[in-house]
């Protein structure tokens, strides 16, 4: 990028986004897009709007305790964890209605542990299969259930069949986002639980992106032989999303400075903790946008109509990143700040369409009656 695109996305970035209405998202101040590259661009591609729009047509459900993650049914219908209770509810997405899968054996809650991610298997109509990450006594592992939703509520969850395990467990930076990607393959995104050391570790499963077949083995073609390490060098990646190209996109927490949005290339190092946000270092894959931690502090992301959106927690706002290509091609545009409090998880849900999940009852926020809760808005 030329020193003069770069202030210009700079003063683009600008505005305060304290006092806008919810439907008129404002780029932060100290908010920065990357430089662009026609590297991550495929032919014929063009970029969204560069201004978009978020419309919170209704709360589909309240009243969830410590929401995670976040599963859409085919048909209809939504699963949701709970990191600290260890159970899976499915929401009825029409009714609100709750009813309790049961609870996830082997999960040991502490801080920022619990009951994460969770994902259906790729052969969910034939198989009824549900994939959760989770914090044990000993580690943070990937496991499977049978889903039997003919059985009575609290007893439809099989025993969890462990498929991967040995990931390094904090009372912080566990990570914990799984998602089956366009491949059919697994991707985890792990945190180096406190130890910063082990994020430069390939031999050590902290602080990456790791990608697995559905039985938990080192996916073929992963850029390290025999290994599930994916990218590395990361601090603790809690969003997976792909865009309409099939191109991996993580979100990433930072410590003091930066919190970033990577695109994804596989065998990658991602910098930390030598680098926390954008480094002159050609050694390190910098992110296409970063934000000051009090402005976003991001876990879930999800691709919808040209661009990544992604929650924030600390930040308490939802972001949209325009991309073209795996550039941003516009300032990122801050939404909903302080309405909801803090944002956990964001799922696409067709179209423009998406699934929000709140997080004040996580231990740091500050519960209302009936938080927490999942909304579908309407974005553009």
């Amino acid at each position: 990028m030329t020193g003069v695109l770069a202030v210009a996305l700079l003063l683009a970035a600008g505005c305060d986004s304290g006092g806008t209405p919810s439907g008129q998202g404002a780029a932060p101040s100290r908010t920065t897009a990357a430089e662009s590259s026609p590297s991550g661009q495929a032919p014929g591609e063009t970029a969204p709007p560069a201004r978009g729009s978020v419309k919170v047509l209704r709360t589909v459900t309240e009243g969830l305790d410590s929401p995670w993650g976040l599963a859409p049914l085919p048909g209809g219908g939504l699963l949701v964890s709970s990191r600290d209770k260890a159970t899976i509810t499915r929401v009825d997405d029409r009714t609100g209605k709750q009813t309790e899968l049961g609870t996830v054996s082997g999960v040991a809650p502490e801080g920022e542990g619990g009951l994460l991610g969770i994902a259906l298997s790729p052969g969910y109509a034939s198989d009824h299969m549900i994939y959760a990450y989770f914090t044990s006594a000993s580690d943070n592992r990937i496991v499977r259930m049978l889903y039997d939703p003919q059985k009575p509520a609290g007893e439809q969850l099989g025993a969890p069949d462990t498929i991967f395990k040995g990931i390094p467990k904090g009372v912080i930076h566990n990570g914990g986002r799984i998602a089956f990607g366009p491949d059919g393959m697994l991707y985890a995104g792990t945190g180096e639980s406190g130890e910063r050391g082990l994020a430069q570790d390939r031999k050590s499963l902290g602080g990456k992106i790791l990608r697995l077949t559905p039985e938990g083995r080192p996916a073929p073609g992963n850029p390290f032989p025999d290994s599930p390490v994916y990218t590395y060098g990361h601090r603790n990646v809690q969003g997976l999303a792909w865009d309409g190209r099939q191109r991996l996109f993580a979100s990433e927490f930072g410590q003091d400075t930066w919190d970033e949005l990577n695109a994804i290339k596989p065998g990658d190092n991602y910098g930390w903790p030598d680098a926390e946000g954008r480094s002159s270092d050609p050694k390190y894959h910098n992110p296409i946008a970063q934000w000051h931690t009090d402005e976003a502090s991001p876990s879930g992301i999800a691709y919808a109509e040209g661009s990544v959106w992604m929650a924030g927690l600390r930040g308490q706002r939802l972001w949209r990143i325009p991309l073209k290509g795996t550039e941003a091609s516009a300032p990122p545009q801050a939404f909903l700040t302080d309405t909801y409090g803090r944002l956990r998880t964001v799922a696409a849900a067709g179209g423009d369409k998406l699934w929000l999940v709140t997080s004040n009852t996580d231990g740091r926020g500050k519960p209302k009656k009936g938080d927490d809760r999942i909304l579908e808005v309407e974005v553009k």
